[in-house]
């Protein structure tokens, strides 16, 4: 192998870059593009459920109960309905996603009997969003519950039992503010590589069958190996400008908590760009038609790293035959390396799994492309 036929071939490629408005809009525009739209558009967090309460009673302690969900911060109380049919019609129109009924003797039930209940109707179509919300009105219920304790106490000028209760003093690590999108925007980070270095990648050797360039680059004396690093040294250059482009956007602009080392950091995102850039080449190895090879690199790099990585997905909660498949994705290896170093500060000795699985992965995926590619025209 000679560096000089590596870097003419390297040149040649770095030309094409410039020359292809698709492959330069691909390379710096739809990095900005998906870390806005994924950073923005992508969250866990469920707040301001839409609330709509039916009061039958309308009194000063129900009316103090209404305003305790609305100032709790989780809720948006939108309507206030004032029959049964209503509360039908206003979920049947989508206007409210949690409805608190609260009975005409609450007042009168909780003065005699020393309890009263409320009932809490959801829209369960969107389970996820349901569960967190009846979680949430627990939460304001057991708030409840103590003022209405407190405030007894003290129209008796008694000191509140404490027989039975349990102080819950919660400590949240690495992500003390509950963000989901400090959880979410260093795994965005991963899918925007996979995509583009794959996308790019997957057009180079297809790029010369089409054009009919094959013959000429067969002619010369350049080796397979020297194809092979010269057409992927200009995209590997491309990928870690836009990796440091998104992670810069994730600490600066997104505000996502880094805490780990800057060297860890690009050495692990080194090694999953030559993953993704053998996988692209590989494709583009194998099909010669540019659309064919762009449509199976979106297909084996979006779709594993955003269902089986644990982007959106907790790996520990999926099917054992699912979790086990996660192992061979290699993107799994990478969403857990970027987020053990921004939001845990982890170094080498807690991450020398997950970057010995990168590893490999690298190894194995550019010794299958080296192998690929023959000068012939078979």
């Amino acid at each position: 192998m000679k560096l000089r036929r590596l870097l003419a071939i390297a040149y040649k490629e770095a030309l094409q870059i410039r020359r292809d408005p698709r492959s330069l809009a691909i390379a710096l525009l739809m990095p900005l593009m998906q870390m806005g739209l994924l950073g923005y558009g992508v969250s866990l967090d469920i707040k301001q459920v839409p609330m709509c309460v039916y009061d039958q009673e309308n009194s000063q302690a129900t009316r103090a109960i209404v305003s305790r969900f609305d100032a709790a911060g989780w809720f948006a109380v939108s309507k206030v309905l004032h029959d049964e049919a209503g509360v039908r019609r206003a979920m049947d129109r989508g206007q409210c996603i949690a409805a608190v009924v609260i009975p005409a003797d609450f007042s009168r039930t909780l003065a005699t009997r020393g309890s009263a209940s409320i009932q809490a109707v959801f829209d369960a179509t969107d389970v996820n969003t349901t569960n967190i919300a009846l979680g949430y009105i627990q939460g304001v219920v057991g708030q409840i519950n103590a003022a209405i304790a407190s405030d007894w106490a003290a129209a008796h000028g008694a000191a509140p039992s404490l027989l039975g209760q349990v102080d819950l003093r919660a400590s949240t690590w690495f992500n003390e503010t509950l963000d989901s999108r400090n959880f979410i925007i260093p795994g965005v980070v991963a899918v925007i590589l996979a995509l583009i270095g794959a996308q790019l990648t997957s057009l180079t050797i297809s790029r010369e069958w089409e054009r009919g360039t094959m013959e000429q680059l067969i002619s010369t004396p350049v080796t397979a190996l020297e194809v092979m690093l010269g057409k992927l040294l200009p995209y590997f250059v491309v990928g870690m400008a836009d990796a440091a482009i998104c992670l810069g956007l994730t600490v600066f602009w997104f505000r996502v908590p880094f805490r780990g080392s800057v060297v860890t950091l690009f050495a692990a995102t080194a090694l999953f760009c030559l993953v993704i850039l053998g996988i692209g080449y590989l494709i583009s190895v194998r099909i010669r038609s540019q659309l064919g090879a762009s449509q199976i690199a979106l297909l084996v790099t979006m779709l594993p790293t955003t269902l089986l990585s644990g982007y959106t997905f907790p790996i520990d909660q999926m099917p054992a035959p699912i979790r086990a498949l996660t192992l061979v994705v290699y993107a799994r290896y990478f969403v857990t390396i970027l987020r053990g170093i921004f939001l845990k500060g982890s170094g080498l000795a807690d991450l020398w799994q997950p970057l010995l699985g990168l590893g490999v992965f690298a190894v194995v995926i550019v010794w299958l492309a080296a192998r690929a590619f023959h000068k012939r025209l078979d």
